[in-house]
């Protein structure tokens, strides 16, 4: 009989704080730049230089840890972590062991996963958020490797996960909700391509209902969600293969080739004493008080799972429209702004969800760049709900709004451009004659029981209005000539 197996799946993940300043020096905290021109003797490790805290990113990661709601410790300390890599450039990195800023967290997960499939709504423990330091950048060319420093020292989070996740759209989940948080909170702009979330997964399987963990694989620096989906996705398989043919699972470190599609072994895990972690002596604690961390929490933004049950309740949208909504932040804030100034906040959202992410999509660009203000968008919404111009109308304002027209009131466009919509009942009613006697074929149609063929002649007067004929009434009136 097979053997029914699940995966146990646990996330570290590493999120650079959005800083002024590197964690310990005066340095630009800042990307690109020619390499090796952002450092300083102290995140070089000069001898004889003193490291001094940023407080401002220790402020950020408590943020962090009550976002995702962690007991904050009153007091913390910095210590050595050794290991010899070239691209830490100091042999050692100053991080943090057995008193972390954060502890004992736990992030909502929800929705589908990436593969299309319903998740449980369930939490996910967090077991730590540690301060540290991020190393240098490694590039392997042909012949040789580069190594740069202007990363060296830059504020950096460690968020490790309890190992409670049993899929890859589990893990998706995961760090889809961590990234909205960090970015809810202000604490990073999270853009992988730039290194600013990155990911570590350790993945391990045994028998369902077993108790005790298999032997956990640890898969490392995965710079993009599908990667790291993928990468879970194969080493599941890749246990689940070595285990039924005998052989023994071994706790190594491997890397993703995303080209290949598979993990490669890179290294024996190291355990914690191969770090010989001990406490940094240029450092003192950092201690906060109860009404330090109470300040800080009075503080803290709205949650997106708040947001997102307040845009349910107040502005009426579904919870799909809701989730996709606050996925990213400065959408829900345009989306906020668009309808505090509308009489029709749920239809403002359509408008975004649909018209405004699809030419934001075909442009390229974000929704910082949009053309077109949130004032402009609720007044375009309000003259296609009270009737002054049809939804066909609306369209094309929208378009011009976005492209010759970018910066006038969809009201001048359309007073300009004369596109305001016919209801007078008379003028619809000639073009309605004309239609019916351009197609007389169709007449027969609807006279033989065929009334979807309405629909037929509704848009054929619809061109001939140019979309400017109250639709409503041209059906009112189709309907009653053609039944006479």
């Amino acid at each position: 009989m097979a053997v029914a197996y699940e995966a146990v799946i646990g996330l570290e993940v590493h999120v650079q704080i959005r800083t002024k300043r590197k964690m310990f020096c005066n340095c630009p905290n800042t990307f690109g730049g020619e390499p090796n021109t952002v450092t300083c003797p102290v995140c070089m490790g000069y001898p004889g230089t003193l490291p001094v805290p940023n407080m401002e990113a220790v402020r950020k990661a408590v943020v962090a840890g009550l976002m995702c709601s962690c007991t904050i410790a009153n007091r913390c300390k910095f210590d050595r972590k050794s290991y010899f890599y070239p691209d830490l450039v100091k042999n050692y990195q100053i991080s943090q062991y057995d008193q972390p800023l954060c502890e004992h967290g736990k992030l909502h997960i929800f929705g589908k996963g990436f593969s299309g499939e319903q998740l449980p709504d369930r939490y996910i423990g967090i077991t730590r958020i540690h301060l540290e330091e991020d190393p240098g950048k490694s590039t392997h060319f042909a012949n040789c490797t580069g190594l740069d420093y202007n990363r060296s020292g830059v504020p950096l989070m460690e968020i490790v996960s309890e190992p409670d996740m049993r899929s890859a759209d589990e893990a998706y989940a995961y760090l889809t909700s961590l990234k909205q948080i960090m970015e809810y909170a202000d604490v990073s702009d999270c853009d992988m391509e730039k290194g600013q979330m990155r990911c570590d997964v350790n993945v391990s399987i045994r028998p369902r209902g077993q108790v005790e963990f298999g032997t956990k694989v640890e898969v490392k620096n995965l710079n993009s969600f599908r990667s790291a989906h993928r990468a879970i996705n194969y080493e599941i398989k890749r246990q689940i293969v070595a285990l039924e043919s005998g052989e023994k699972i071994t706790q190594d470190t491997r890397g993703w080739d995303d080209e290949a599609g598979e993990t490669i072994v890179q290294r024996t895990k190291e355990n914690a004493n191969d770090y010989r972690y001990f406490p940094e002596p240029d450092l003192l604690p950092i201690e906060f008080s109860n009404e330090d961390i109470e300040k800080i929490r009075t503080e803290l933004p709205e949650l997106p799972e708040a947001m997102r049950k307040r845009y349910v309740e107040a502005y009426g949208l579904t919870e799909y429209d809701a989730h996709v909504m606050t996925l990213d932040r400065a959408l829900a804030k345009y989306f906020e702004a668009a309808a505090g100034k509308s009489e029709y906040p749920k239809a403002v959202a359509n408008w975004i969800l649909s018209e405004l992410l699809r030419i934001l999509g075909e442009k390229e660009i974000n929704i910082a760049d949009c053309p077109i203000s949130t004032d402009h968008l609720a007044e375009l919404v309000g003259l296609i709900q009270k009737g002054a111009i049809t939804g066909k109308v609306g369209k094309a304002v929208f378009e011009s709004m976005f492209a010759e027209d970018a910066g006038k009131s969809p009201a001048d466009i359309v007073k300009e451009k004369g596109l305001s919509q016919v209801s007078d009942e008379g003028a619809i009613l000639q073009m309605v004659e004309a239609v019916i006697q351009a197609n007389p074929a169709q007449v027969e149609q609807y006279k033989a029981g065929k009334t979807a063929v309405l629909q037929f002649f509704v848009g054929q007067l619809m061109k001939q209005s140019r979309g400017k004929a109250n639709p409503q009434t041209a059906i009112k009136l189709f309907q009653e000539k053609l039944s006479q």
